[in-house]
């Protein structure tokens, strides 16, 4: 198993690049299951999860191939099966991603249960809920198996505002006949990604960025040529990582457009940057302080659906707020289980009290101290990484392959910053 060796308690200094939006990049990788000509993506991050979805767009009989750094040439002229193997399903959430994308263009599925981070429960009802809608015929029997003669456009009200859920309906509807119109969207920027792209492919979405999609049913998809959006949950784990390292750091690619409550949040405790063109500057040496509510209060940063604070950034937010004077209430009101990483800040000196599963009450500064860890998952892995770059001493992260699964080549970045960061295999 790989493990990352950190020494802390070092200033990182310098520019580095944000990737291109994994979150964005894995459903545009489906969408090229939509049409029989070739899909050009640039910007493409090289991580984990785009290797295990490009590996089960290969099963279904595509052809991948890679064109450089970041781009991807892929072909689905045809399509042997419809059957997700099962063994690369489980590695990854977005496997789900293939669904809407397969039901349009052969007219059945069969879906494994899908992997990814274990932060909570995960619902997949609104997936097939929206699919249903369009006129699939699912059972159940250990596998997810969804079949349907003809897909017809309808008007659907999500139950949520499921990113992944939003996507594969967009994805099914795109080939209906007739319109679709999708009420209570995710509209996340990567949401927005995807959309364009299937619109340079010849479908007809409207509404894109709102949460009223309305879809025009295409005959047929065709090629395109699209570039990904930059990743704003890894912007902000830069931002969190320069203010606790007191480091001067220019983010470039950065797309300050998706940055607004990322800042507001950021402002609470005391964390400001300047923004150049397309690109940020964290200045060094903020004066990290809380700033209370008015009358005193003490502060809360709670995440929500997009244009919302982002619940990926709650751990790197919960990491960065033991550096900061004062006290502040982290409220993850999503995901049941990604706040429980806390006890491995708190074993190495966080002040914590995790008062519940979705909130958590954080007092700093603290003084952190090396601890050997495990990453539980992308975001809390990322969220270790940081503190172990502001902890004194040497720290061990094991599991390393579910940062890599978000983070692209993490530690020569970071190493070119200054940090002191090196993997380990075995």
């Amino acid at each position: 198993m790989s493990r990352y060796l950190i020494d802390g308690s070092f200033p990182l200094s310098g520019r580095i690049k944000a990737s291109g939006n994994k979150n964005a990049a894995l459903p545009c990788i489906a969408a090229a299951l939509l049409t029989d000509e070739e899909v050009v993506l640039r910007n493409v991050p090289d991580i984990e999860d785009v290797t295990v979805m490009l590996d089960i767009l290969a099963a279904f009989g595509a052809a991948v191939s890679k064109d450089g750094p970041g781009v991807l040439r892929l072909k689905a002229g045809s399509i042997g099966t419809s059957d997700l193997p099962a063994e690369q399903a489980a590695k990854i959430r977005a496997s789900l991603l293939f669904v809407g994308p397969l039901l349009a263009r052969t007219g059945k599925v069969s879906l494994p249960p899908p992997g990814g981070d274990v932060i909570g429960r995960r619902r997949l009802d609104t997936h097939f809920l929206a699919l249903s809608a369009l006129g699939a015929r699912i059972e159940v029997d250990g596998l997810f198996r969804l079949t349907a003669n003809k897909l017809v456009g309808v008007e659907i009200f999500l139950d949520e505002a499921s990113v992944t859920a939003t996507e594969n309906a967009v994805m099914a509807a795109v080939l209906a006949e007739g319109r679709t119109v999708i009420q209570n969207a995710a509209s996340e920027p990567h949401v927005q990604d995807l959309c364009a792209l299937l619109n340079a492919m010849g479908a007809g979405i409207n509404g894109i960025g709102s949460n009223i999609l309305v879809i025009e049913g295409a005959k047929k998809l065709f090629g395109a040529d699209f570039t990904i959006g930059p990743d704003f949950m890894e912007v902000g784990s830069f931002i969190g990582l320069a203010a606790v390292t007191r480091s001067e750091l220019v983010i470039e690619d950065a797309a300050p457009r998706n940055l607004k409550m990322t800042k507001i949040a950021f402002g609470k405790l005391g964390i400001h940057w300047e923004t150049e063109g397309d690109s940020i500057r964290i200045a060094p040496g903020l004066t990290l302080k809380v700033s209370p509510d008015l009358g005193g209060s003490i502060p809360e940063i709670a995440d929500a659906p997009w244009p919302g604070f982002p619940p990926d950034l709650t751990s790197i937010v919960t990491v960065v707020a033991t550096q900061v004077e004062g006290t502040v209430l982290i409220h993850e009101k999503m995901f049941e289980s990604r706040m429980f990483f806390v006890d491995k800040l708190i074993g190495m000196g966080a002040r914590i009290i995790l008062c519940d599963p979705h909130r958590a009450v954080v007092s700093g500064p603290a003084r952190l101290r090396a601890s050997e860890l495990v990453s539980p998952d992308v975001r809390a892995g990322m969220a270790l990484v940081i503190a172990a770059l502001c902890a004194e001493g040497r720290s061990v992260i094991q599991n390393v392959y579910q940062i890599e699964r978000g983070y692209e080549n993490l530690t020569e970045r970071l190493q070119l910053l200054g940090a002191r960061i090196s993997r380990a295999d075995g």
